[in-house]
């Protein structure tokens, strides 16, 4: 993974279930960032996320640089000063025709997947429940689950020839990827034996340390499957 990042104590501000929050678990697990986890409820008129971020949404990390207080709002700004603050390359690679492919799949998971398939069924299975707004319309869970399955079937086609989505290393499209597609593995959403590249790829990454406290994470009134928390399912 090359050179970690030296150690300051940071704060972080996240929602468990927000793919971005996992995204920026991962990757300061991944750069041995000491950092303290306050889970928050966006939704809520009060949360504290709108006193330090605009848009109320999460991530958020608040750290100190130089006896001042650095506050990085959502997963572009937190992996920008993990890979500022680290002693070398850390989760972009070295070589440019890498580094853009890293930043093109970054910006895939950012809109298309985000607007295809996370406001459809995350909406249907996971905001629906949090605002009481009734149970999950069949329709658009069939629409979102097509989108996903595109979205899959697209990067399966990808893997077959990588060790990893971006290229020979893992970088910080592998851990956005893997924390969108964890989240939808908790509510029984990703049809893993149809993509059994993908899947090979997910193991790895699901056995790393920086992974496993997003596996302790439990959604009220939604048990995960059993494979959810098996490192070799």
């Amino acid at each position: 993974m090359g050179s970690t990042m030296s150690s300051p104590v940071a704060a972080l501000l996240h929602y468990p279930f927000d793919p971005a929050s996992r995204a920026a678990r991962l990757a300061l697990g991944e750069a041995r960032v000491e950092f303290s986890e306050s889970p928050v409820k966006p939704w809520e008129s009060d949360c504290i996320l709108n006193q330090v971020n605009p848009t109320g949404m999460p991530p958020v990390v608040r750290t100190l640089l130089d006896g001042r207080t650095l506050t990085l709002c959502e997963l572009g700004a937190i992996l920008g000063w993990i890979e500022d603050s680290a002693r070398g390359p850390l989760l972009m690679p070295v070589d440019p025709v890498e580094r853009a492919e890293t930043r093109r799949l970054t910006a895939w998971f950012e809109r298309r997947f985000n607007d295809e398939v996370n406001a459809v069924l995350l909406h249907e299975r996971l905001e629906k429940a949090i605002l009481k707004l009734g149970p999950p319309d069949a329709r658009s869970l069939r629409q979102g689950r097509e989108a996903l399955r595109h979205h899959l079937g697209e990067l399966e086609e990808l893997l077959q020839g990588r060790d990893w989505l971006a290229g020979r290393r893992m970088t910080q499209s592998d851990l956005i990827a893997a924390a969108h597609f964890s989240v939808m593995d908790y509510f029984s959403e990703m049809p893993w034996a149809s993509f059994p590249a993908l899947k090979a790829w997910y193991v790895p990454i699901k056995s790393r340390p920086s992974f496993r406290p997003l596996l302790g994470d439990r959604f009220p009134g939604v048990a995960p499957p059993v494979h959810y928390a098996d490192l070799d399912f």
